[in-house]
């Protein structure tokens, strides 16, 4: 298991903090399908709740996830995977909720759509962005696999899963009887549902994203579940028991989800040469490129 580091922002400099908890209120947790949204509130031992929503933005079919400690004073939230297009949405559900959005989280740097984190910090002050320090990407925190992500009295700890991308990350909710139970995984591109993602540009490799998913995300509890950064076919959630049993590719022996990668003969993705540049500076591109 990895070992578990604390992360403290001092800063709004995209450079790595200080590995002590960052602080920030978070809320509840709910699963919704594209249609509706369904609340789930997850009780932990202690009178903690984590508030939970899950977000489609249906061009890139890309899911966000907003979490929060409901029984924090501040009701302090975070948002993995914010898509530009969809951010008044989601910052009016915030503003509804009560919450005070603290943090904008990527689990990596996505082709397929730009990441709203650049525009919410235009939008809400003192929100500080999240991605990796093996993304080479710009942000206010750049974490490292071990590290955890505070927000109220809820934490996600930082499983470095590359193979899609150099720095894919997964999110994972804290262990603990004070934690949310079961456990959730925020897998990114790494593990879809039924799926996973591939791994022919960006620094790929499906030699490594084979090793990512058996030993950073299969090795966990298998009522974990599985929220994906995509879908595609529907879905909206699975466990680790259930993709290490029914997933097509990542059942299969190491030689096999390499052949099976090579030959997938997949378009060259539409949105890549305007996503990747904006979003390896925070989704500020245009921004930037106006002050210029």
């Amino acid at each position: 298991m990895l070992r578990l580091r604390c992360l403290l922002l001092t800063s709004c400099n995209p450079l790595p903090f200080n590995r002590q908890f960052l602080h920030s209120p978070i809320v509840s947790c709910s699963s919704s399908v594209r249609s509706k949204m369904q609340s789930i509130n997850y009780t932990t031992g202690s009178s903690t709740k984590l508030l939970f929503r899950q977000l489609f933005e249906k061009e890139s079919s890309t899911y966000t996830y907003l979490l929060a400690d409901a029984s924090h004073p501040d009701k302090p939230a975070l948002l993995v995977d914010p898509v530009d297009k969809t951010v008044d949405r989601d910052l009016s559900l915030v503003n509804d909720l009560g919450l005070k959005l603290v943090y904008a989280i990527n689990t990596h740097v996505h082709a397929d759509h730009v990441t709203g984190s650049g525009l919410i910090k235009t939008k809400v002050p003192g929100v500080k962005s999240i991605i990796s320090k093996a993304s080479k990407a710009s942000a206010d925190i750049l974490v490292e696999a071990g590290d955890k992500i505070q927000f109220g009295d809820l934490y996600l700890e930082v499983r470095a899963t590359p193979g899609h991308t150099v720095g894919c990350v997964t999110y994972v909710t804290g262990d603990g009887p004070d934690q949310p139970q079961p456990r959730m995984a925020f897998t990114g591109d790494a593990l879809l549902i039924r799926g996973c993602g591939r791994t022919d540009f960006q620094g790929g490799s499906s030699e490594q994203l084979y090793e990512s998913v058996h030993s950073q995300i299969f090795t966990l509890p298998k009522d974990t579940f599985i929220y994906p950064a995509h879908d595609y076919k529907g879905f909206t959630v699975s466990t680790v028991g259930e993709e290490m049993l029914y997933n097509p590719r990542l059942t299969k022996d190491e030689e096999t989800f390499k052949s099976i990668m090579e030959n997938l003969k997949l378009s060259y993705p539409k949105m890549i040469d305007v996503a990747v540049p904006a979003n390896m500076v925070c989704g500020l591109q245009d921004l930037e490129s106006k002050a210029a």
